[in-house]
């Protein structure tokens, strides 16, 4: 084999072990599996090794973004190995079978957003069950396709947000939700401009208008009494006319609507004739992206039901909160004799403790990415995985009933993908230098990077006669082990500073005493500031003193804090670590 193929094979295993471990690979660990691949290299183990490093170097110093692409775009299927449904999901299987998919020659599933503000925990739901569906029948080989679409046609009452397009585009992407067609309802207006009108012709549907004979006000309160209004019963050719005559700008807010005919003795109130059609002025309420280009606008009902036939939906998967909506098409597919997708109904996801009202969400007026937000940005920024995200809503599935859960939820399945990455790290809040009697020279702690995973190597720290402890460990006269350094016993406490005696660094004597174990900084410690939030808008911050090999970590490593928690690095300022707490 050559050096070139040697090196080739070096920076695959490489950049696995990278991506795999937070994005900082180990030499033994690649050449491990070199040698594994290709065991007759094991005769040129010193070569080998020393193309090892020089790869390795090169590896780590590209963020972990850079190695992640370089391995999907070469060797993808080293991805795959660990993503058996595309994107490490755990099993789609789980999930009910939907209504006639055998049947059906293809499928169309789709996550239609209102970007009327950013993704959150709970909106996280519907784009990953129908991704998942999605999922489920592509493995096994049906046609099948997962559909983005933005539903953005009320520039008034629910006024999208020009930056919430491309945050829900970039949520999707970290979710690796991935999407095959893409659509924006305002960039289809013409459309539905001529549904309009084909429904009208058909007799499906009729204009309500000042000065029409079918007042606004009449045609309200006609509606609650079960009674037609006059343009109800009119020829198509006078509802197309008042329809043409809203496009002209004819009438202002209020002043005409196109009506939906459903059953006018229908117990429901509001799928009695709905509006289809509205007038809003849009040089008042511009819409973000086309202006007031448009003044005659869909509702939501009219537009998703047109989209979903002519975008092939077969199954629509959405929460209850839209079974009325999900009657109210029915007349629209009913008119255009079209066949409604079978539509799965699930219930609310409830978070405890955390608040998912985009409204209240909005009031709050936080940064999309604040990590006190339960939106997707938040909680990327927070440390939470997609992998938890996704394990906690296939397991909530779609069932019909309201699912509660709570964070302690969120954080176990998180738990689950960061403790294999995350590399271990001591912290001491609140530190009290102590000062070590009877140390013969320096004495040297070795400390691994992961117990569980021996092959990442250790880290060694040297001190002479001082390390700092928190003060809560500041226990006089007891049998203390300093994690990985010996075994010492405090003497004397004095404010800020102690003494203790430093008895060995014989580990059995530690356990046969069942000392406690704690963690400890040497005096070149790093001054270090957890961000810890406690609720929507509000955090404690604790201050203390870290190893110094903490702030030589890429912003963004996930580390464990021993006998603290999880937390991830957000930068250094002045010299401080800066981190935000994940969970315990």
């Amino acid at each position: 084999m050559s050096s070139v193929d040697v090196r080739e094979l070096a920076l695959k295993h490489a950049l696995i072990n990278a991506v795999r471990f937070n994005g900082k690979a180990d030499v033994k660990a690649v050449v491990s599996k070199i040698f594994a691949d290709r065991p007759e290299l094991r005769a040129s183990a010193r070569q080998v090794v020393e193309v090892v490093r020089e790869v390795v170097d090169y590896v780590n110093s590209l963020t972990l973004e850079e190695q992640r692409r370089i391995l999907e775009e070469r060797w993808p299927e080293a991805l795959e190995v660990k993503r058996p449904t595309e994107a490490r999901r755990g099993d789609v299987e789980s999930l009910p079978e939907l209504p006639d998919a055998d049947r059906l020659s293809k499928l169309a599933l789709r996550f239609a957003p209102n970007p009327d503000f950013y993704l959150h925990l709970g909106s996280a739901r519907p784009a990953i069950v129908n991704y998942a569906y999605k999922l489920k029948y592509a493995a096994r080989g049906k046609e099948a396709k997962f559909i983005l679409r933005f539903e953005d046609t009320d520039p008034r009452t629910k006024r999208p947000m020009p930056e919430a397009y491309d945050a829900i585009r970039e949520d999707l992407r970290w979710l690796e939700v991935k999407w095959d067609e893409e659509y924006i309802q305002s960039d289809r207006m013409n459309i539905y401009y001529d549904h309009a009108r084909r429904i009208i012709e058909l007799g499906g549907a009729y204009v309500v208008a000042k000065g029409s004979g079918c007042e606004p006000e009449d045609w309200k309160r006609l509606k609650l009494e079960g009674k037609p209004c006059s343009t109800r019963l009119a020829e198509a050719s006078v509802n197309l006319e008042l329809f043409d005559r809203m496009l002209e700008g004819r009438f202002n807010e209020g002043e005409a609507v196109v009506a939906i005919k459903t059953d006018l003795s229908s117990p429901d109130p509001s799928i009695r004739d709905w509006v289809a059609f509205r007038v809003i002025d849009t040089h008042r309420y511009p819409h973000p992206r086309v202006g007031d280009k448009y003044i005659v606008w869909p509702t939501y009902n009219f537009a998703v039901a047109v989209d979903d036939h002519l975008m092939g939906i077969t199954h629509v998967l959405r929460a209850q909160e839209h079974r009325v909506n999900t009657v109210k098409q029915y007349y629209v597919f009913k008119a255009f004799g079209w066949e409604q997708p079978y539509t799965i109904h699930f219930g609310r996801l409830r978070v405890e403790g955390l608040k998912l009202s985009k409204s209240i969400l909005k009031k709050l007026n936080l940064a999309r990415d604040d990590v006190t937000l339960p939106t997707l940005a938040g909680l990327r920024s927070r440390g939470i995985t997609p992998e938890a995200i996704w394990r906690l809503i296939l397991f909530v599935g779609i069932k019909e009933t309201d699912a509660t859960i709570t964070l302690s939820n969120l954080y176990a399945y998180n738990r689950q993908v960061i403790e294999p990455i995350a590399n271990r790290y001591m912290f001491v809040r609140d530190p009290v230098r102590l000062r070590l009697i009877g140390v013969n020279g320096p004495i040297k702690a070795k400390l691994p990077m992961h117990p569980s995973y021996p092959e990442r190597g250790f880290r060694f720290i040297e001190v002479k006669d001082v390390v700092y402890i928190q003060r809560n460990d500041v226990k006089v006269g007891v049998l203390i082990r300093l994690m990985g350094l010996g075994n010492i016993k405090i003497t004397k406490v004095n404010g800020e500073s102690a003494e203790a005696e430093f008895l060995g660094q014989d580990i059995e004597e530690a356990r046969r005493a069942e000392a406690p174990i704690i963690q400890w900084a040497p005096p070149n410690a790093v001054e270090a500031e957890v961000t810890v939030p406690v609720d929507v808008g509000k955090v404690n911050r604790d201050r203390g003193l870290a190893e110094p090999a903490v702030a030589g970590l890429e912003v963004g490593t996930v580390m464990q804090f021993i006998r603290y928690g999880f937390v991830k690095l957000t930068g250094v300022e002045g010299g401080v670590v800066k981190l935000v707490y994940v969970h315990d």
